[in-house]
């Protein structure tokens, strides 16, 4: 049978002639959902091993096996950047983790702030919601999502190398805060909440020799445009986009 457009994340290793047993939900997708049976073409992904084809050597109503044959795509990793971002409405931040995904993030952390106002947090939800963003939009690599932490926290234990991009709405543009060219090393960008930053976060911040504090233009964007704008705009200038 022909390859399907198909991809599926699973948690165990891949290889030629690797065997790689579906679990119930799984089997269900493959073979209720979608209704493919033995011999079809799928292709399986890790975050570690790259893209393979698979073909379905057993399918059942709760069970199922694959078999891997061909390496289709190389594990492609996304640049060491990460996405802070303070939680907002359940729907809002299911969209940040899977647009984070799709445009490359390698690191989504949640972040408590004075001012954060959400629902509680599902981080098994939004790991699940980052699996899918990575099957929809082809990729390899799936970005780790981190229970939720306070940015105070956070920032007290901060690494040396890694800067951050603070998005501040009354500052220069990304373009003229951004360093051109050159080597990147590690970055983070920081989304605050709906209410903004405290004045106790905003002096933290600004004291932080890592910070680069930047604008997203003229208009004050809803926090999940904002962590679009800014992963889109630093990829552009930094990323793997150039």
């Amino acid at each position: 049978m022909a390859d399907t457009k198909i991809r599926l994340f699973v948690d165990q290793p891949l290889g030629a002639g690797q065997v790689i047993a579906l679990n119930e939900g799984q089997a269900n997708y493959l073979f209720a959902v979608m209704r493919l049976g033995v011999g079809a073409a799928i292709r399986v992904f890790n975050g570690r091993d790259g893209e393979w084809r698979a073909e379905v050597a057993e399918a059942g109503k709760r069970k199922g096996l694959l078999m891997c044959d061909v390496q289709t795509a190389p594990l492609q990793m996304p640049p060491d950047l990460w996405l802070l971002f303070a939680p907002i409405k359940k729907a809002r931040t299911d969209f940040i983790v899977e647009k984070a995904t799709e445009l490359g993030a390698a690191r989504v952390i949640p972040v408590q702030t004075r001012f954060t106002n959400a629902d509680r947090i599902r981080i098994d939800k939004l790991r699940a919601h980052a699996v899918e963003a990575a099957e929809q939009c082809g990729g390899t690599y799936v970005p780790q999502v981190d229970e939720v932490v306070p940015l105070e926290k956070l920032l007290a234990n901060w690494p040396a190398e890694r800067r951050i991009l603070w998005c501040n709405e009354h500052l220069a543009g990304v373009a003229e805060a951004l360093p051109d060219g050159g080597e990147v090393g590690p970055w983070a960008i920081l989304i605050g909440p709906e209410g903004g930053f405290s004045e106790a976060e905003q002096a933290r911040l600004a004291a932080m020799p890592q910070v680069v504090q930047a604008s997203l233009g003229p208009r004050i964007l809803r926090a999940d445009t904002a962590a679009v704008a800014a992963l889109t705009l630093w990829q552009a200038q930094l990323g793997d986009w150039r």
